[in-house]
């Protein structure tokens, strides 16, 4: 782009114009990013402020402040990629007027638009889209001397699904795309093999709760079979053949305690010998 065509375009509109100077663009530091924007081919650069005599003098930037007139800062910096640079109208030493900002992104200078100019543009979208809205409605409805007014959305109908359909297509292919299935099988076996060796914690409130909902069942579960093995014990015991002998006793978890049976006879007694 020449520099008439650049210069008609920022005159017109300077949020359109952007400016960059490849020689520099991948060596900008906060020491030298005052030396890439004031360069003469820059069309944001004014060559009759401050800045440019003091460049002519071969003095430092400290001296803008004993300085009146036109001036360019650096106000904001975020090494490496963002560099904020204002444009002021200065008074005295301690009083300066704002009159633009201009950001460094990547090398490249745009001109950061005002309050005035971003409503406008945001505005301006939404009218737009509105009207946009309004005529799309609009060429839907239907008159009938009998019915009124009406809508009628059958002529859109194969437009919609033609949509739908590319929509559907569009996601199969992104999906396709993000890797193939023995990759995705592969990943699954990977990550089912981690969870396996390192499991997540339980926290120590969800494990309580699982000890308090699973304690009345299990001790239901223990109290059923002990009554049940109570109950086989006695069958045990009263179809035997006239020996009487005493149940097992059963334990809190189930476990069936065995005893040995001692015979509670008297002994022999002893006769004595006749001469």
């Amino acid at each position: 782009m020449s520099n008439l065509m650049v210069k008609t375009i920022s005159q017109e509109n300077p949020l359109w114009v952007s400016w960059h100077d490849t020689q520099m663009m991948a060596s900008l530091s906060p020491q030298n990013v005052m030396d890439y924007f004031c360069r003469k081919s820059n069309p944001f650069y004014d060559r009759m402020c401050n800045n440019e005599n003091i460049r002519m003098q071969r003095l430092g930037l400290e001296n803008l402040n004993n300085m009146v007139g036109l001036e360019y800062i650096l106000l904001h910096v975020h090494e490496p990629i963002l560099y904020v640079i204002r444009k002021q109208h200065r008074h005295s030493p301690t009083d300066a007027l704002p009159i633009a900002d201009y950001y460094i992104i990547g090398g490249m200078v745009y001109k950061a638009p005002d309050l005035a100019n971003v409503i406008n543009s945001r505005i301006l979208s939404t009218v737009t889209n509105l009207q946009l809205a309004f005529e799309e409605a609009s060429s839907y409805s239907r008159y009938h001397p009998n019915k009124g007014y009406t809508w009628d959305f059958t002529s859109n109908k194969a437009l919609s699904d033609k949509s739908k359909a590319a929509a559907k297509k569009d996601a199969t292919s992104n999906k396709e795309e993000s890797g193939t299935v023995f990759q995705m099988q592969r990943v699954d076996m990977l990550l089912a093999e981690l969870l396996r060796k390192f499991p997540p914690p339980v926290p120590p409130n969800l494990h309580q709760q699982q000890l308090q909902q699973t304690g009345p069942q299990s001790n239901a579960n223990v109290q059923e079979h002990n009554a049940a093995a109570s109950d086989s014990n006695a069958n045990t015991i009263s179809s035997s053949n006239g020996t009487t002998s005493e149940a097992s006793p059963v334990t809190a978890l189930g476990v069936e305690i065995k005893q040995e049976m001692i015979d509670m006879k008297p002994p022999p007694e002893k006769r004595a010998k006749q001469n």
